[in-house]
């Protein structure tokens, strides 16, 4: 395949799953290195608790974050002892994956990476102690109607925005407790009717993650971002970073502002990307990226029989 038509992408939470990763590391070795070393690097089996749960624990933001990063570095792992060749010309991460995203642009090692991403988690969690608030996916809206009734919803210390562009008629809103639900109302007043709040106590991507910022700063500071191999297309600027600088700047942006993923599917294709390969957890970014473009070629690796249909 030629590397100029594709885009490794990496998901982020949402797609975890209990069990996840395990068949790929009964069945390949170099899988089953990857989880062994992140359980060493963190100091407790987190390769348990992906595998065998609890599902609460494994939900829990601290732990997702890393389990997620792991389950696509193993199977990123096994994609290049398999196909040694395939390479892309674009990698992505949906929010937390951008980090494992990271990996395959070889702008960071696996362990700077995993200590980032459950350094990541720490703090989101600490941020929604602190300052409790939610997410609510909405559907069949036009972002520009989405953006107006946050505005409408917001109001000094009550602030609610979008928080994920994930594809055409699919948006995430995240804030304050009080001002989602007066933007959910309003929403509803405007005839929006599938609104989905979701199971979470943190509202990522929103000024509630403020008090997060400057510790995450420090540690994607420290985390020894390179110049990456390959051109990693960011969530916040929805275009190919190359440098280590833009890198670290759209990572800690991240942390409070939009992720654009539509944008980020449709620079890719722009730029000649027709196929996708969507490496971990789930099948979350195929689905989405469909949605944005149906002409477009997805496949899913997370199994091994996923890498079985890749071969087909």
């Amino acid at each position: 395949m030629d590397a100029a038509q594709l885009a490794f992408v990496f998901p982020g939470q949402g797609s975890q799953a209990i069990g996840m990763g395990k068949a790929l590391a009964q069945t390949f070795p170099a899988a089953q290195a990857v989880f062994e070393q992140a359980d060493q690097i963190l100091g407790f089996p987190l390769s348990q608790l992906a595998w065998e749960g609890p599902e609460t624990e494994l939900n829990d933001t601290i732990n997702t974050q890393p389990a997620l990063l792991v389950h696509s570095a193993a199977a990123l792992a096994v994609l290049k002892e398999l196909h040694p060749n395939l390479q892309p010309s674009f990698t992505a991460g949906h929010s937390m994956g951008e980090i494992s995203a990271l990996i395959a642009a070889e702008a960071l090692s696996f362990e700077s990476a995993l200590r980032l991403a459950r350094r990541r988690g720490e703090l989101m969690k600490q941020a929604g102690e602190h300052s409790p608030g939610g997410m609510a996916a909405v559907l069949g809206a036009e972002i520009s109607l989405l953006e107006h009734i946050c505005a409408q919803a917001s109001v000094p210390g009550e602030v609610v925005q979008v928080a994920n562009d994930n594809c055409p008629g699919q948006v995430v809103i995240s804030g304050a407790k009080q001002a989602l639900e007066r933007a959910i109302e309003l929403a509803t007043q405007a005839g929006i009717r599938k609104i989905r709040p979701l199971a979470v106590s943190i509202a990522a991507h929103s000024p509630l993650m403020e008090r997060a910022q400057a510790s995450f700063n420090e540690a994607v500071a420290q985390a020894g971002i390179a110049d990456p191999r390959i051109p990693l297309v960011g969530n916040v600027t929805a275009l190919p970073l190359t440098t280590a600088t833009e890198i670290r700047a759209d990572l800690q942006a991240q942390l409070t502002s939009r992720v654009r993923w539509t944008e980020s599917v449709q620079e890719m294709i722009a730029r000649g990307v027709t196929t996708f390969i969507e490496i971990g957890s789930g099948t979350v970014l195929a689905g989405l990226i469909k949605r944005i473009d149906a002409g477009v070629k997805t496949f899913s690796i997370g199994t091994p029989e996923d890498f079985e249909k890749l071969v087909e």
